[in-house]
């Protein structure tokens, strides 16, 4: 296995939020980083403050992977980057009535960067990681993942489809030396839940730090491991989804969704 300081570890949504965490822990840890968004005064802001700290190689790379060709793109622009850790944690979600969405905006376009996108980078990344038999990719889903969620239906069903391909993939590399870990957060202090309009879903002590997420996440993925719950009420949620009926499941959503 390489050193971390001969390895590259690409984090996509790494502006802010729990990849901007997560960019400070692999940086912290000294893996060079390819840090991607869409915002490119904050990138630049980030890469320079993780060199300076840490002494490490960054590239950056505005791209919005909500465009179909934003993937092979950054593949592309990758070739003499060998990328041994591929972190897939843009995405964004919307809370309201399904009848009322823009379709284009909160719907499609919520499932192609929640979900095409990320499979089409990891289809990318993973043969290269196949022939040096050593990767590993951290896909960052939701404990939304573990019920149908009423008024942000659509969000939860993407993190759905992360956490069900996060584990038939893990599986099916298992023993190559790649290995898959879906990180699968609760209610986290980043703007994400501004811009979705869920800011008022979870009261405030159920809120969990982004820092401590992307350290949990980042435990995980070097362990190995499948699936990786921050928190002890998160995980306790995770367990009760898979015992409880789903018809309670949902009703219980849509009230913590104020509908």
């Amino acid at each position: 296995m390489l050193s971390p300081m001969n390895e590259w570890a690409l984090i996509t949504g790494a502006s802010m939020g729990i990849g901007y965490e997560l960019a400070k822990v692999f940086a912290a840890e000294k893996f060079n980083l390819v840090l991607v968004a869409r915002n490119e005064a904050r990138l630049q802001k980030v890469a320079a403050e993780l060199r300076a700290q840490h002494g490490i190689e960054t590239k950056i790379l505005v791209k919005d992977l909500s465009l179909p060709n934003s993937p092979q793109e950054i593949f592309d622009a990758l070739r003499d980057a060998p990328i041994t850790v591929l972190v897939n944690n843009a995405g964004f979600g919307w809370r309201g009535a399904f009848a009322e969405c823009d379709l284009h905006h909160q719907a499609l376009e919520m499932m192609h960067l929640n979900m095409d996108s990320l499979v089409a980078l990891t289809r990318l990344f993973v043969p290269p990681m196949l022939i040096r038999k050593h990767g590993r990719i951290l896909n960052v889903s939701s404990t939304a993942a573990f019920q149908p969620g009423p008024f942000a239906n659509i969000y939860f069903a993407t993190k759905s489809f992360v956490l069900s391909f996060s584990l038939a993939l893990a599986e099916e590399l298992k023993g190559t030396g790649v290995t898959v870990t879906a990180l699968c957060p609760g209610s986290t202090r980043t703007e994400f839940f501004d811009r979705a309009g869920m800011k008022n879903m979870r009261p405030e002590w159920h809120m969990m730090n982004a820092d401590v997420v992307a350290r949990a996440g980042y435990r995980g993925l070097m362990r190995g491991k499948r699936v990786v719950i921050p928190g002890m009420i998160n995980k306790l949620t995770a367990k009760l989804a898979n015992v409880v009926p789903t018809g309670i499941t949902t009703k219980l959503v849509r009230k913590f969704n104020g509908k």
